[in-house]
C-alpha cells in the first residue's frame, strides 16, 4: 500500500548546505571548537593560499574554519562527508571572500571599535577556555603565541559584525503593514489541506513472516492496545511508544507532525476522524502491520488566520530581506575588487 511509509518510515533529516552561504550566515568566529576541528582535519599546508582579495591573501586554514562553521557536525562525521565537500567548500570560499571585502570596506570607511567594546569581546573570548593552559595552547596554534595578533582578529570580527548590522540587519526589519500586505496578497500560501497531528505505537512483524510470527505480532498488538488505553496524556503514550513500538517514530515518543489526510492510509484517516483529541484508537491493521494512534489535533481544510501566522511570517520575510541585502552587498563589493581564486 503506497501510504504505509507515512506511518512506519524513519524521519529524514535534510541538510541545507552551502549554496547560499553569502546570503545567510554570520561571520565565523575564532573559537576553541573551531581550533579542535581544524586540528582533526586533513590539512597538509594550512597556510596554503586559496584566494587573494585586493592583495590580501586568504589561506587554507581560513577556508577550513569557514567550512567547519558551515558544517558544524564535521567532528561527529570524522570530517566533512565527501558528497557534501565540494558544495561546502564553494560556499565557504564565497563567504571567506565576502567577509574580507566587508572588512576592507569597513576600513575604507574608517570604522573603529570602541575600547570598552573591544575589552568586553576579549574577556568573552577568554571565557571560552576552561584553563589558562588551554587558552595558551590555542593562542600558540592560531596566533603563534601573539596576543596582539589575536586582538587584531577579534577587532576584525567586530568590524565585520558592525558593518553588517548597519548595512543589513538595520535594513531588514519588516513593518506590520508589509506583513499584512503579504498575507492579503498571497491567500493560497496560507491555505492548508485537512491535517492530522497524532502519535503512533506500531507492531511490525518481520518481512516474510511465517504464520507463527504473524500470530505473535497480533498478540503483541493486543497487549500494546491494553497498555495504550491506560495512558492519560501524550507523555505517557509517548513513553510507552519509546518502550514497545517498532516504528522509527518511537525515538520521538511516537510523534508525527501534521500530516495531510491524503497522505495517510484510508483506514487511518477513518479512525482518526472518529476520535476526539486525546483519545486512543483500537488496533488498525495495515497488511501485516498493526498500529495504534492517539489523536492530538484535527484541523479541517481552510486558511490560517493572520494572527496565527504573523510571528513566523515576520521571521521568514525578515530572513528573505536579509538574504537579498547580503547578496546585493556582496555583488556591490565585488564590482571593483580584484579577486583571485587559487
Amino acid at each position: 500500500m503506497k501510504h504505509n511509509h507515512l506511518i512506519f518510515a524513519s524521519p529524514i533529516l535534510v541538510l541545507a548546505t552551502a549554496g547560499a552561504q553569502v546570503a545567510s550566515r554570520a561571520p565565523a568566529a575564532f573559537t576553541p571548537a573551531n581550533n579542535q576541528t581544524q586540528a582533526a582535519s586533513p590539512l597538509a599546508e594550512d597556510a596554503k593560499p586559496v584566494a587573494r582579495v585586493n592583495g590580501t591573501v586568504l589561506t587554507e586554514r581560513d577556508l577550513v574554519r569557514e567550512e567547519y562553521a558551515i558544517f558544524p557536525y564535521a567532528r561527529q562525521h570524522n570530517g566533512i562527508p565527501k558528497e557534501l565537500a565540494p558544495q561546502i567548500r564553494d560556499g565557504a570560499l564565497k563567504m571567506l571572500v565576502f567577509e574580507e571585502l566587508v572588512y576592507q570596506e569597513a576600513l575604507r570607511r574608517k570604522m573603529t571599535v570602541a575600547a570598552a567594546k573591544m575589552a568586553r569581546a576579549e574577556t568573552d573570548f577568554r571565557k571560552q577556555f576552561a584553563t589558562p593552559d588551554e587558552f595558551n595552547a590555542f593562542l600558540q596554534s592560531e596566533f603563534h603565541g601573539s596576543q596582539p595578533l589575536m586582538r587584531e582578529k577579534i577587532r576584525r570580527s567586530l568590524l565585520i559584525d558592525s558593518f553588517l548590522r548597519t548595512e543589513v540587519e538595520s535594513k531588514s526589519a519588516v513593518s506590520p503593514a508589509e506583513l499584512r500586505a503579504f498575507y492579503d496578497q498571497n491567500p493560497a500560501r496560507f491555505e492548508h489541506p485537512e491535517l492530522f497531528t497524532f502519535q503512533t505505537i506500531s507492531i511490525l512483524p518481520p518481512a516474510n513472516a511465517n504464520g507463527e510470527q504473524l500470530l505473535e505480532g497480533r498478540l503483541r498488538s493486543e497487549r500494546a492496545l491494553r497498555q495504550a488505553k491506560l495512558t492519560k496524556t501524550s507523555v505517557e503514550f509517548g513513553l510507552l511508544a519509546e518502550k514497545i513500538s517498532d516504528d522509527d517514530y518511537r525515538v520521538v515518543m511516537g510523534q508525527h507532525k501534521p500530516v495531510p489526510a491524503d497522505q495517510l492510509p484510508p483506514q487511518v484517516v477513518k479512525t482518526l476522524l472518529a476520535l476526539h483529541p486525546g483519545e486512543v484508537s483500537d488496533v488498525i491493521q495495515i497488511e501485516h502491520a498493526y498500529t495504534i494512534v492517539r489523536l492530538q489535533e484535527h484541523a479541517p481544510a481552510g486558511k490560517a488566520k493572520f494572527e496565527d501566522v504573523n510571528v513566523q511570517l515576520e521571521k521568514e520575510l525578515q530572513q528573505n530581506k536579509r538574504n537579498q541585502l547580503r547578496a546585493a552587498l556582496d555583488q556591490k563589493l565585488r564590482q571593483n575588487a580584484k579577486i583571485e581564486e587559487m
